[in-house]
């Protein structure tokens, strides 16, 4: 356990200054939260990329998104077979407990996730192909999405294959019982979402055309 240290100073210091002035000025606030708990319109799953910040892109305050991060803002499919499924928890969670009314799937564009998925795919990284790569057989849930792209322009593969990594994580979120079931009532809507890191903007997924469109 000696490579377990005490908090480093530059986030010691940060979070001096958060306590001091945030949540300060705040504090009655977050009291209440406490208190009362948390009761999040909207679960989103975002990539966990620093770049991609969900609260700041949508002005959020605390308690009124519940958010899950994973690579390449992947959702797997419905497999309740005994393994660790942190995402499959999350949602469940999100949707049966706390009954979110939105589960919004965020991308992104130059997602380094999705990138390591093209080349694994496409053969230009072994190293992805083990089965003792996490991030290779984490992929794997993304290979479906690959496959649709195959006839896409070599250079617009990424950003396409950042898309799927959304459509996908929204099919396979159907095929878990508790979401369809909550959807089919009109309870809960999924939406899918691609923001680019550079440019600031955001897209949203519509159905009736199949693609994505400036918000």
């Amino acid at each position: 356990m000696s490579s377990i240290k005490p908090l480093p100073n530059f986030l010691a210091q940060r979070y001096h200054g958060w306590k001091a002035t945030t949540y300060d000025e705040n504090k009655a606030w977050y009291r209440l939260l406490a208190s009362e708990g948390q009761r999040p319109r909207a679960m989103v799953i975002s990539c966990c990329d620093s770049r991609v910040h969900v609260t700041s892109i949508f002005g959020a305050e605390q308690g009124e998104f519940f958010i899950h991060r994973n690579i390449a803002n992947l959702v797997p499919p419905f497999e309740p077979d005994g393994d660790h499924h942190g995402t499959s928890a999350a949602v469940e969670y999100a949707v049966t407990v706390l009954k979110v009314a939105h589960v919004v799937v965020l991308g992104h564009s130059l997602c380094g996730g999705v990138n390591g998925c093209l080349k694994m795919c496409s053969g230009e990284a072994p190293e992805l192909e083990k089965s003792s790569s996490f991030v290779g057989r984490w992929m794997d849930i993304l290979r479906p999405g690959y496959e649709r792209i195959a006839d896409v322009p070599e250079e617009e593969k990424a950003r396409a294959l950042e898309y799927q990594a959304v459509l996908v994580s929204l099919e396979n979120l159907l095929t878990f019982p508790f979401v369809k079931e909550r959807a089919d009532a009109g309870l809960l809507s999924l939406h899918g979402l691609w923001t680019d890191i550079s440019e600031g903007t955001l897209h949203s997924y519509h159905p009736d055309d199949g693609e994505f469109h400036p918000v």
